[in-house]
C-alpha cells in the first residue's frame, strides 16, 4: 500500500520543491491500563483519570514532523513517556513503573479538499518498546523482559481553515493486526493558531493505545491527554 501511495504521488511531487514542519509539544499523557510483566506476577493497573495520569507521569518527550513534495508526504512521530503507579493486588501492595517508546513512520499522498482544506492518506509502521518493573511481596523486583515489535499501520491526517489565523486538524490511525500488537490505534485532534509566517501554535487532545501479549508481558492500555504544541514551517 505504501509503494502504491507513493508511486501516485511520485509524478505529480518531480516538479515541486520540499516543504516540511516540525512540531515540539507537552502531552499531558501518562501510561492508562493494566500491565502483567510475565506469568505469575501481579497486574499493575494505571487508573484513567487525567488528574491520577499527571499524577504517575514521571517524564515525557515527544516529537513530530512532517514533509511534503507537490502530494507526496512524508510524516515521523517520536514518543516517549514514563509512569510510576503503587496500589493493592492480590497478592497484598505492590509498586510498578512502566515505560512506553514509540516511532511512527509513514508516508502517503496529500488530496485537496477545496477552501484551502487538504486530507493525507498515509501508510507505515510504529515500532514500539515497552520496560516495566513490579515490586510485589513474595517476588521482590522483577524486570519485564524487553517488548520490542513493530506494527504496520494506516492512516488519515487532515487539516482545515475556520478563520485567517486559525485551523483545525485531525489524524487517526489504525494497525496491529496481529503483526505486533493484537492492535493499535491513534487519534489527535488540534485547534491551531498562526502566530507568525511559520511559526504554529497548537491545543489539543491525543490518544495512542496498544493492545500486546506475547510469552506472558501483557499490556493493554494508552498514553491519552491534553497537549499543546509550537510548529515550525520551512
Amino acid at each position: 500500500m505504501i509503494a502504491v501511495l507513493m508511486a501516485a504521488a511520485a509524478g505529480s511531487a518531480a516538479a515541486q520543491e520540499w516543504s516540511g514542519q516540525v512540531t515540539l509539544y507537552g502531552w499531558g499523557a501518562g501510561v492508562t491500563g493494566d500491565f502483567t510483566p510475565f506469568t505469575g506476577a501481579p497486574t499493575l493497573s494505571f487508573e484513567k483519570s487525567l488528574s491520577e495520569v499527571l499524577e504517575d507521569l514521571d517524564g515525557a518527550f515527544f516529537l513530530t514532523g512532517l514533509a511534503r513534495r507537490g502530494n507526496l508526504v512524508l510524516f515521523g512521530d517520536l514518543t516517549y513517556s514514563s509512569s510510576s503507579r503503587s496500589g493493592l493486588t492480590p497478592l497484598g501492595p505492590a509498586a510498578g513503573e512502566v515505560t512506553m517508546r514509540s516511532l511512527t513512520l509513514a508516508a502517503g499522498r496529500r488530496f485537496d479538499a477545496g477552501g484551502g482544506s487538504h486530507i493525507d492518506v498515509l501508510g507505515g509502521f510504529r515500532a514500539w518498546d515497552i520496560d516495566g518493573q513490579v515490586s510485589a511481596p513474595g517476588i521482590g523486583v522483577s524486570i519485564a523482559p524487553g517488548s520490542s515489535f513493530v506494527d504496520p499501520i494506516i492512516a488519515v491526517r487532515g487539516s482545515a481553515p475556520i478563520t485567517e489565523r486559525w485551523s483545525l486538524l485531525g489524524y487517526i490511525d489504525v494497525g496491529g493486526f496481529g503483526v505486533g500488537s493484537d492492535f493499535t490505534w491513534q487519534a489527535v485532534a488540534t485547534a491551531n493558531y498562526q502566530a507568525t509566517e511559520n511559526l504554529y501554535l497548537s491545543i489539543g487532545w491525543r490518544h495512542l493505545y496498544v493492545d500486546y501479549s506475547d510469552d506472558g508481558t501483557l499490556f493493554e492500555g494508552a498514553m491519552t491527554g491534553p497537549l499543546v504544541g509550537a510548529t515550525w514551517r520551512f
